[in-house]
């Protein structure tokens, strides 16, 4: 079940499958079902609230076992195109 959220989702929250992790995306819509969280290189993808397990500190955490395959693949290739020689 999830817990309770602790700040209301607004765009542009970064969305995370777990905390401490690199963030998957960014929150781009918001309805009272679902939001929609854009990744890099996929593009948007609609979670439903019920895979939310907390909001906090303008972050979204996810819970991995309730999304869908589609969005668990684009997460794993969201930082493809990044080049590694640049820091930052």
């Amino acid at each position: 079940m999830a817990q309770a959220n602790t700040q209301p989702i607004e765009r542009g929250f970064m969305a995370f499958i777990a905390e401490g992790a690199e963030g998957i995306g960014a929150i781009s819509n918001v309805s009272v079902e679902a939001i929609v969280v854009y990744v890099e290189n996929s593009g948007e993808f609609v979670v439903p609230r019920s895979a939310i397990k907390i909001v906090h500190d303008d972050k979204v955490v996810l819970d991995p076992s309730r999304l869908s395959r589609d969005l668990l693949n684009a997460v794993g290739h969201a930082h493809d195109r990044e080049d590694p020689t640049l820091v930052g």
